[in-house]
């Protein structure tokens, strides 16, 4: 690996030479991987006279990121954006329905997305809101998974927040950290520089984002970058990732123009990454776009069956969305769901480090795919229970022993949250039905008293099933859940705060029917020692922007 001084070097002379998007920098770095981002928080400054209607650089006002978020004056009058809408899961009769089953989620782009939003002060999209993504964009306090295991399980059963009558059961999936310093790759940039991506916030911000991530790698790693707009065009083939400074200056000279044709780009993408494929490397491509299609193939489903027809390459998927106005949510989560692939929004310069340097090893290194999970409640002691989020993760209970089945992927070190609210087998008899629209309300039966014994003394048994990452048999850990594990809420770890206190604040801003005041969402993450500053940051930005707006 060259040193940091000579790649940022190199990258402030790529950006010098291409005027169309980036102006003069100055000097600049402070000697680490931010090279990259001072750079690109230099270039804004550098442009803000002429073009300041475009972007901000005031941390205090926008959220504390060095690029910011974007200007009132900015946002579009006429607003594109596509969200797939889900139905919130009901509660389910745990008589006919014992399985739970739903497919691994690591995604983190719904609430990254939605901040943009708060911090714009937009009306937010309620489909744009999907819970499980606003749990899991946090870290949690979860031990490492034993032995030889990839996944271990941590639960917690708890009071629920909002429910005097329910309980609230965590389920915590943490990832094994692996050493991936001996694990070479074999990357491909795809990259949208379709008209739409020639905001300052997407294809400059795009730039720097792979700038960064290009700093990490070594003499032996393999980087290529693929472009698309009305055609698809090779910029850069199998480069040593040593060669800094040949990548900086091919990213910084991209400019944005044309028609958006995403289709020949993903399978020239993909050619490149079976061309130069590592045997027991990190084969992955790295999407970056609006999801913006407009030319040939461009609708959901045919995005779909294209990357469905991918995904046995053993070449993985990263989607990273930029932009907003058009932003196609619906297509890029499609492509990262069903291109064994994972999904970030990329809001800021600050994000853009999160995502690809920070927590490099669990965006690019898979140690689990298709990862599924199957809860299997106990009768005799619960009645009725409801997934929160994950409507669209759900799987067929018969889909847990199939193989075949694809299901999500996690990386090095990265964790998997799920809330399940839980109503107890001695709850009221009155939640033994079921309001409906179009015919009398349904009662329930009562469910079946399992066998005495140790059986009675279990809730439920949370099972998991995933396939290390070059082999087709999938291997299962699971563990069982007692009524005696139950604290109450005046003991409820840091861990089942955190997650229900952002459930709290998905539900309110999305399509559940339980809404909160941002007091008690407050209320319930004060006070952590986890990572809860962001959360207690975008409540009080909620507060200011739209509760106390006239």
């Amino acid at each position: 690996m060259k040193e940091n001084t000579k790649r940022i070097f190199a990258m402030a002379a790529a950006i010098m030479m291409t005027v169309t998007m980036f102006a003069s920098c100055g000097s600049a770095s402070d000697g680490t991987f931010g090279g990259a981002k001072n750079e690109y928080a230099a270039t804004n400054d550098a442009k803000g006279a002429e073009r300041a209607e475009n972007i901000t650089a005031d941390a205090e006002t926008n959220g504390g990121d060095e690029f910011g978020y974007y200007t009132e004056e900015t946002i579009p009058e006429i607003n594109t954006e596509e969200y797939n809408h889900y139905a919130e899961n009901s509660f389910l009769s745990v008589a006919e329905h014992p399985l739970s089953t739903f497919s691994t989620d690591v995604d983190t782009a719904s609430f990254t997305n939605v901040r943009r939003m708060i911090e714009n002060r937009q009306d937010i999209f309620a489909d744009a809101v999907r819970t499980e993504e606003f749990i899991n964009y946090f870290k949690y306090d979860y031990p490492q998974p034993d032995n030889d295991d990839k996944i271990g399980i941590t639960t917690e059963l708890s009071d629920c927040p909002w429910n005097e009558e329910s309980k609230l059961m965590l389920v915590g999936l943490q990832a094994k950290d692996i050493d991936v310093q001996d694990i070479d790759s074999n990357i491909v940039f795809l990259i949208d520089v379709s008209g739409s991506m020639a905001d300052a916030n997407k294809l400059p911000l795009v730039a720097q984002a792979f700038a960064m991530l290009a700093e990490n790698l070594g003499q032996n790693d393999r980087i290529s970058i693929v472009t698309y707009a009305g055609r698809d065009t090779v910029e850069l083939e199998g480069e040593s990732g040593a060669n800094y400074s040949k990548i900086a200056e091919t990213l910084a000279g991209l400019t944005a123009g044309g028609s958006t044709a995403g289709a020949a780009g993903i399978n020239t993408a993909y050619d490149l990454a079976q061309k130069y494929f590592i045997e027991g490397g990190n084969n992955r491509v790295i999407l970056a776009t609006d999801g913006d299609l407009n030319v040939g193939i461009s609708s959901q489903e045919e995005l779909t069956a294209l990357v469905e027809e991918k995904r046995d390459m053993g070449i993985f998927l990263s989607v990273l969305g930029f932009g907003m106005g058009n932003y196609k949510d619906n297509k890029l989560e499609a492509l990262a769901d069903n291109g064994n692939g994972n999904y970030a929004y990329i809001d800021s310069i600050d994000e853009a480090e999160r995502v690809l340097v920070t927590e490099m090893n669990g965006t690019m290194f898979t140690v689990a795919k298709d990862a599924k999970v199957q809860v299997e409640f106990n009768p005799a002691n619960v009645s009725y229970y409801r997934l929160v989020g994950y409507e669209n993760r759900l799987l067929d209970d018969r889909d847990f022993e199939d193989d075949t089945k694809d299901a999500g992927d996690v990386g090095a070190g990265q964790q998997v949250t799920a809330l399940y609210e839980i109503i107890p087998t001695e709850a009221k008899a009155e939640e033994n039905t079921r309001t409906l629209k179009y015919q009398d309300d349904v009662a329930y039966p009562e469910p079946e008293k399992a066998d005495e014994g140790d059986l009675d003394r279990e809730l439920l048994t949370v099972s998991v099933r995933y396939k290390e990452k070059d082999e087709n048999d999938s291997k299962l850990v699971d563990k069982p859940v007692m009524l005696a594990s139950y604290v109450s809420k005046d003991e409820m770890s840091d861990n089942m705060r955190l997650a229900s206190a952002a459930a709290m604040f998905a539900k309110t801003l999305g399509n559940s029917e339980d809404k909160f005041t941002m007091a008690e969402i407050r209320e319930q993450a004060k006070g952590l020692e986890l990572n809860a500053e962001e959360l207690l940051k975008l409540i009080s930005d909620y507060e200011t922007n739209y509760e106390n707006r006239q």
